[in-house]
Parts: C-alpha cells; sequence; structure tokens
C-alpha cells in the first residue's frame, strides 16, 4: 500500500501542497501580528489589516497551492483542471480581499471623523466622499474581478474575439442599454468631488424638506421629516436645481411673519422678541431683530430674524417666536390683531335714513306685506 501510495504520480505534488499549505497559514500568522503592531499609529490602514485578516486566511493558502501546482509535471492527469480551479479560486478570493480592504480603509477613515457632534460639517464632506468613492471602487474591483474569472474560460475569450469583430450595433445597443449606469456612476463620483450634497444635509427637493440619509451608487435615500423616504437617481442632483440648506455651514437664519394692525406699537413687540429669543435655548446668540417689512392697505407685515445652530433647532425656534407674539398680542394688545374693517362717515348715513323713509312713504307696511316684500 506504502509502496503504490509512492509510485502514484500525484504524490510528490500532493505532499509539497501538505507542506505548503501550513507555512501559507504560518507566514498569515506571523505577518498578521506584524502588520497589526505597524499599523496601529495609522487607524485607516489598522483597520484595513484587521477588516483583511480573515479573508487573508485564504488567499495565502490559495498562493501557495498555485506555486505547487505549476511546479508540478505538465503530463500529470488533471493538472490543468486543477491549476484553473484553483486559479478561479484565487481571483475571486483576492477580489474578496480588495473589497475587504477597500471596506476597512473606509471604516478607519469615518472612526477618525465622527460626525454626530455639533459642528459636523468637515465630518459629513468626508464621509460623503469616503461612502461614495469606496462603493465605487468596490464596483470597480468586482467588476475586473468577474472579467478576470471569465478570461480564464478560451470559450469566453473567443466569445469576446467574435463580439468585438461584429460590435457595430451591439455596441450602440450596449452603451444606450448601459447609459444610466455609466451616468450614475458619473454623477456619483461628481457628487463625491464636487460635493453638492452631503450625508446629513438639509435639501429641499421637489417640494418636500428632509436630510440626506445615505447615498448609495446609484440613488440617494431623502428622509423626509414626517420619517418618509424620497429616493432620487443620482443624475438628480447633477441635472436639476434644490436647495441645500446646510452646504457651508448647518447655522441657519429663520424668519417669523406675523401680521398686526397699524395702531400696534412697535416698543413693547421688540421688547417682547428679545426676552422671547434670549429665553429660548435654540437660540445660538449671534443675531435677531424685528422689522416691518411689508405695509397692505389693511395690515403691515412683522418679520423677526433670529439664528440657530442647526435647520431643527432653527424650525423650534421659530414656533417659539411665532407662538410667542401672538399669545402677547393676545393678552396685552388685542385690540391690534389683524381685523377688516367697514365704516362710513356721518353724509352717506344721513343719506341712508332718508332713502329709507321715502320708501316707507311710498309703500306702507301692508302693501308691502302684499305684494312679497316682508315688512320692516
Amino acid at each position: 500500500m506504502t509502496e503504490e501510495m509512492l509510485a502514484h504520480p500525484w504524490f510528490g505534488t500532493w505532499l509539497a501542497a501538505l507542506i505548503a499549505v501550513p507555512l501559507a497559514l504560518l507566514i498569515h500568522r506571523i505577518g498578521g501580528l506584524v502588520l497589526m503592531r505597524v499599523t496601529r499609529p495609522t487607524p485607516a490602514l489598522h483597520a484595513m489589516v484587521v477588516n483583511c485578516k480573515a479573508v487573508a486566511r485564504l488567499v495565502l493558502p490559495l498562493i501557495a497551492l498555485l506555486l505547487v501546482f505549476q511546479a508540478a509535471p505538465e503530463d500529470l492527469r488533471f493538472i490543468g483542471s486543477v491549476r484553473h480551479f484553483n486559479g478561479l479560486l484565487l481571483i475571486a478570493a483576492t477580489t474578496w480581499l480588495a473589497v475587504k480592504a477597500i471596506s476597512g480603509f473606509a471604516d478607519g477613515v469615518l472612526a477618525q471623523h465622527p460626525y454626530d457632534v455639533e459642528d459636523n460639517l468637515h465630518a459629513r464632506r468626508v464621509l460623503t466622499q469616503t461612502r461614495v468613492l469606496a462603493r465605487t471602487a468596490m464596483s470597480m474591483v468586482l467588476v475586473a474581478g468577474g472579467a478576470m474569472m471569465l478570461m480564464t474560460f478560451p470559450g469566453a475569450r473567443q466569445v469576446g474575439a467574435s463580439l468585438l469583430a461584429s460590435a457595430g450595433v451591439i455596441g450602440i445597443v450596449a452603451g444606450l442599454a448601459a447609459k444610466p449606469v455609466f451616468s450614475n456612476l458619473i454623477a456619483g463620483l461628481q457628487i463625491a468631488l464636487a460635493q453638492p450634497i452631503r450625508i446629513d444635509d438639509v435639501l429641499v427637493v421637489e417640494g418636500e424638506w428632509g436630510r440626506v440619509e445615505e447615498i448609495t451608487g446609484t440613488f440617494v435615500v431623502l428622509k423626509i421629516w414626517d420619517d418618509r423616504r424620497l429616493i432620487l437617481p443620482l443624475t438628480y442632483f447633477i441635472e436639476k436645481p434644490f436647495q441645500n440648506w446646510t452646504r457651508h455651514s448647518s447655522q441657519l437664519l429663520g424668519a417669523v411673519f406675523v401680521y398686526a394692525d397699524y395702531g400696534m406699537p412697535m416698543a413693547p413687540l421688540r421688547e417682547e422678541v428679545e426676552r422671547i429669543v434670549k429665553a429660548a435655548p435654540e437660540w445660538d446668540r449671534r443675531f435677531f431683530n424685528l422689522q416691518v417689512t411689508d405695509a397692505t392697505e389693511r395690515t403691515m407685515q412683522l418679520r423677526v430674524l433670529c439664528t440657530a445652530a442647526t435647520s431643527g433647532l432653527a424650525f423650534d425656534l421659530r414656533c417659539k417666536v411665532r407662538e410667542g407674539l401672538i399669545d402677547f398680542m393676545q393678552r396685552e394688545y388685542p385690540q391690534f390683531l389683524p381685523r377688516m374693517r367697514i365704516e362710513s362717515d356721518g353724509m352717506q348715513e344721513k343719506q341712508l335714513g332718508q332713502g329709507a323713509q321715502a320708501a316707507h312713504a311710498e309703500y306702507p307696511t301692508g302693501q308691502l306685506a302684499q305684494e312679497g316684500v316682508p315688512p320692516r
């Protein structure tokens, strides 16, 4: 039995494989410890090494087996199929390793820039760039890995050559079909580099107010204030206008409009606005004022401006100022709330009275009732 095993053509190859695989695992163990220690001062690289550690345990033995099978005799039975299968596994594992490396590096960068803080403009910029570029890079790696696996098949290479030889109409059709994909890919790169929007930006899109919750490789998820989700393609933010309330800063200037009668004195209102704003925790201590911004034939328009650190605080502050002013006017100056007046001078009233008397003289009460006109 032993002599037959020793005489088997595959004995030397399998023996070399049994030695190579544990040796590759030992290298993985030692190399992993060294890399973990070396990259510890650099959080991004350290996170990448941690993320790749498990996949590298598969890649290194496959590389060792590839070297063993390449060194095997060419006349060994099934050696071609074994090499091909090992190559496919190695390409798949390497692609997986590259994806994990990109993902780990992105996680390390994001860990250095937490965006759940008050002044998170720079962190949101880094978050958006990192996520979009990382997803684009991972998509390209997956496509490249799949293409390399297909190229290992001779039939696939022949089909590719045939398609290239007759690529006139097919190329046009494929180009039209792939246009949305490439448009979103290019739009994603533009958004990552130019950053018209970022994660957690406050936008007004299609008449809806919300925050950017997620940016994927093909669409943007906008979380609307009432917890609905508005899904928009990436190309929308390149081709169409929209409002970004946090483009350069999360600080906002809120406006409150109140209408009052012309008789309303302004000094008490300004004192009340100052009291309300300074007592509100939402105010960021930057600016506030009260001005008459318009006058109609019936009322005057009062505008209160006040600042807040974020759009959410600005909305709450506006509501608080509006409620406080209305309550103050109802309590102290109810006579100057907006109202519609109908006034007439004494001459008009005299003329109206004379007309009524003439009608009564011409038509007595009984006659009016008989003719269907109700008596006065």
